[in-house]
């Protein structure tokens, strides 16, 4: 980590290299996370409309709780998790090759601050990006909510809408940005590891993949029970 925080030696190239790898880390990921979030979206109003209806539950009681449920937890922490597969495995096989082949070895030779150079443009890149992923993936669920309450008519638009705007809280997003940093660090920063510490060949590369992706759910999980506790108290 000291050698990945240290000041680029050139900003014109760390620049270049941030944008890059906003495009292939963050911009790549908006279609899977907006097709992931719409259908769960859905899924969720129409679990919440048959698990809760009741005669003595107020109608707009589905659009609260799927609110809750995509801000709180999957918006933040669940997509992470999914994020961790796509993102974590394609930094971790994109530098271990470059470890395999050599490449970082060569730019160690040169006097290049290789960690740095690698490692710290994807960490910044993720950190940027995540929150604007977060904020795509809970307007495609709702948008999910509304599109399967108009078309299967389990509900109406203007129920929905009550329990969407009932006791709604600007912190709950601020909470869910939040988590999302700490999610998109933990994410860049582990499969970094994985790939720049790996040793032998390809097969070696696909391991560090599957062990940074295992690594990367797991401290995700542990860093949202702390967070949660920390935040929403």
């Amino acid at each position: 980590m000291r050698k990945v925080f240290a000041r680029p030696e050139s900003m014109k190239m760390f620049f270049r290299q941030f944008l890059r790898e906003i495009y292939q880390l963050g911009v790549n990921s908006i279609p899977i996370v907006l097709l992931i979030s719409f259908f769960i979206g859905a899924v969720i109003c129409i679990q919440m409309k048959l698990n809760i209806e009741s005669a003595w539950m107020p109608k707009f009681v589905v659009g609260y709780a799927t609110r809750e449920i995509l801000i709180l937890e999957f918006s933040s922490s669940i997509m992470c998790l999914i994020l961790s597969g796509k993102v974590g495995s394609n930094i971790t096989s994109e530098i271990g090759t470059m470890r395999v082949t050599q490449q970082i070895d060569a730019m160690d030779i040169m006097g290049v601050n290789s960690a740095n150079f690698l490692i710290f443009p994807k960490i910044t890149a993720l950190i940027a990006m995540i929150p604007v992923l977060v904020i795509f993936s809970i307007g495609a669920g709702i948008a999910g909510a509304y599109a399967i309450g108009m078309f299967t008519g389990i509900m109406t638009p203007d129920d929905l809408t009550t329990g969407l705007q009932y006791e709604f809280s600007q912190w709950y997003i601020w909470c869910s940005i939040i988590k999302s940093l700490f999610f998109a660090y933990i994410i860049a920063s582990v499969a970094s590891y994985y790939g720049y510490c790996v040793e032998g060949g390809s097969i070696e590369v696909g391991k560090a993949s599957t062990d940074s992706v295992v690594s990367c759910s797991v401290l995700i999980l542990f860093a949202d029970i702390v967070l949660t506790q920390l935040l929403m108290q």
